[in-house]
Parts: structure tokens; sequence; C-alpha cells
């Protein structure tokens, strides 16, 4: 298998430091446009307990709502990850902005004014969710394999957005109503556009396009589909909690929404600086061990959330949780440029999506269960079984990995 290829501009023995070694204004690029497409791609979670009082929403109602974006991305990431290949990342980033951009005009001129009229605009928000088949690419192709752990850490570091919408949406919606929190997206949105178009710049040597069956070849290998579920995990925890977690405090505590936002913001930041962090220890360490950590901590941490008490301790344990799948979903794409690196864009979009379904079904299956209980805790509990199957699919699959991956046998650590 071939390794990656990165950009001319990097030096042909690809052991240089790190930030000589691709295309800087490229990874800002990309840092920036993720961010700002993930502040408003979870947009719904922070207005969520205003949009329900407003519209009488019941539990399930509330959790489909912020959910629908996660699946709506979900199954984006995939078209984008086709297209990426197709007419590269800059053009395709480029026809997913305006599309959440006038996407969100339209809805603050037009006002959304049902439980069906909130489900539309989620799946226009999932454009911004898809922007992690782009993003991460765009950087991706500029960096050598020694260095793909911090280039897709620093660029998926664009998911900290979240933090965004979780400090002010929830104040802007108080001052100016929520359907104005969407017309004021748009300003930065367009802010970023610019500088998107001004900056970023599609890595020379970039895989020739194939034919449409050719980029579903991936899925014929047993790999995919493991990085798929490891990641459907780490990703699915850390934004499908991103989503829910101002419902969870406003209903499980009875916080305001603007101190929900905060405490939101507290667990979402701390899962998104750390991601950087656990590609770069993925680099040094390897992705499995990495891994297999992340997803003990992130099990036993989900299962305290379950049964804490006081907002103090729930705090403490998402906390934790979000530290945990921040660092596994660096450390799962420090794995994916080294197994499949010839198909980073459509692997980036299969890999994302099956992040955005496992968003989708936390943040839903948590909704269902407030409804059916009366209680969060099942959830939770359940999520955290799913990360304790990852964990042994994991163990079993890692002795193959270390035997068969051209990485590997290159030297570089898996």
């Amino acid at each position: 298998m071939a390794t990656l290829a990165w950009g001319a501009d990097a030096p042909a023995t690809g052991k240089s430091a790190f930030w000589s070694a691709g295309h800087r204004p490229t990874l800002i690029a990309a840092f920036l446009y993720f961010d700002l497409a993930f502040m408003v791609w979870v947009l719904l979670g922070p207005l969520a307990p205003e949009i329900s009082k407003t519209l009488h929403l019941l539990p399930a109602q509330k959790g489909l709502m912020v959910a629908t974006p996660t699946l709506a991305g979900a199954f984006l990431r995939l078209v984008n990850g086709l297209l990426v290949d197709r007419i590269g990342p800059k053009r395709s980033g480029a026809i997913s902005q305006l599309i959440v951009i006038f996407g969100l005009l339209s809805a603050w001129a037009l006002g959304v004014n049902s439980f069906g009229g909130t489900l539309a605009l989620g799946v226009i928000l999932g454009f911004a969710g898809a922007s992690f088949a782009i993003a991460l690419p765009l950087a991706s192709r500029w960096y050598p394999p020694e260095h793909q752990g911090k280039a897709m850490g620093i660029a998926g570091m664009g998911n900290s957005g979240t933090v965004l919408a979780s400090l002010f949406a929830p104040v802007l919606a108080k001052a100016f109503g929520w359907n104005a929190v969407l017309g004021l997206a748009c300003i930065p949105l367009a802010l970023v556009f610019l500088a998107y178009m001004a900056m970023a710049k599609d890595a020379p040597n970039a895989p020739a396009p194939k034919r449409f069956a050719e980029y579903l070849e991936p899925l014929k290998q047993g790999d995919a589909w493991l990085l798929m579920l490891f990641y459907s995990v780490t990703f699915g925890g850390f934004v499908g909690l991103a989503a829910s977690l101002p419902i969870y405090f406003t209903d499980r505590f009875g916080l305001t929404t603007i101190t929900a936002g905060y405490c939101t913001a507290a667990c979402v930041f701390a899962g998104s600086l750390i991601r950087p962090v656990g590609g770069a220890v993925a680099d040094a360490i390897g992705g499995v061990k990495t891994l297999t950590g992340v997803y003990l901590v992130a099990a036993l941490a989900l299962a305290g959330v379950s049964g804490a008490p006081t907002v103090v301790s729930a705090l403490g344990f998402f906390v934790l949780a979000m530290l945990a799948l921040g660092t596994g979903n660096g450390a799962v794409f420090q794995l994916v440029p080294q197994r499949f690196g010839k198909e980073i864009g459509v692997m980036t979009g299969l890999v994302g999506m099956a992040g955005g379904i496992g968003g989708f079904y936390l943040a839903s299956s948590l909704g269902f269960a407030k409804q059916l209980t009366g209680s969060f805790a099942p959830g939770f509990l359940i999520f955290a079984g799913l990360a304790l199957v990852a964990l042994v699919v994991l163990t079993v699959a890692k002795g193959r990995w270390r035997a068969t991956w051209d990485a590997a046998a290159a030297g570089v650590r898996i």
C-alpha cells in the first residue's frame, strides 16, 4: 500500500519540522472554516430550551431536533468526501459554506414556526457538519505521514466552534430572540468565507479522479468499518453531548439557558482543546494505545454521569468524558491516513459519517430515554457500553494491524 503523498512545498525527506512541512495558510483556513461550521452545526442545541418553550416540544422532539443536524451532516459528509476527490477540497468547501449562509438567512427571514421547520433547518445545518470531510483532507494532503496526527488535530480542533455556540447563542437569544441568532450567525460565517477563499490552496499531487464506484472501494475492507466504528463512539460521543448538554442541564438541574450554556461550553472546550493533543500523542505512542485508554476512561465517565446527583459532579464527569473523547478523535485520524492514504478524501467522509451517526444516536436516545423513563441515565449507560464494545474490538484488531499495515512496517507508530 502506498503511503500518503504530501505537497510539493514539503521537503523530500519528510523529516522537517512540522510548521515547515506543509502549507500553513491552508492549515489556518481549514481550521477557521471548520470552527465556524461547527459553531452553526450545533446551534440548535444551545437554542433548544428557548425553541422548545416557543413551540411546546416534547422531550423526544427536543432530542430529535438537536440530533437532526448531526444525522444530516453524517450523510452529507460522505457526499463531500466524494466531492473532495472529484473537484478538490477548496471548491467543495466554498460551495458548502454558501449553502449554509443562504440557508440561515432564509430561516431568519421566514422564521421557524413548527417542529417540522426545526427539522428542515437541521438538514441545512447538516451542510456545516459535513465540513469535516472537506477541512481535514484540505489540510492533510499537505503533510507527510509522520505529521498527520498533528495536522489533522489542528484542523480538527475547529470543533471548538461548539464552544462559541454554547457561550454566545443563549446570550444573544435572550437579548434579541432565538430567531435573530440565525441571522446574526451569518456575519462571522461570511467573514470566514472571505478569509478561506484568500488563504486556502489545494495541495499538489492530489489523487486523480476515479469512477464513482471506485470511491466506495474502501468499504470492501474490514479496516474501514473498524475505523468507522471507533469514530462513531469518539466523535459521536463528543458531538452528541455538545448538542444535548444544554437540554440536560436545564431539564435535570433547572439551570437557566445562559448558565447551561456556560456549563456546556466548559465541557466542549475540554474536548475541543485536547483533539490536537490526541493526534500528537497518537503520533508518539500510536493510535491504538491512545484509543485503548480513551475508551476505558470515556466508559467510566459516562457511567458516572448517569448517577451524578449534583451539577458539580455531573460537570466533572462530563469534562472527563469530553477530554477522553476529544483525545480519541485525534487518535482515530492519526490511524486513517496510515491505512488509507490514497483514499483519504472518501475515508474522511465515511469515517466522519459514522461519527455523525453516533452523535445522532446519542442525542436522540437521550431525548427518548427522558420521555420514556423520566431520566437521561439509560441513554448514558448504553453509550458507555458502546465504548467498552469498541475497546474489545480494538484489542482484537491491533495485532493484525501492526503485522500487516505498511505504515507499521515503515516505522510509523500505529
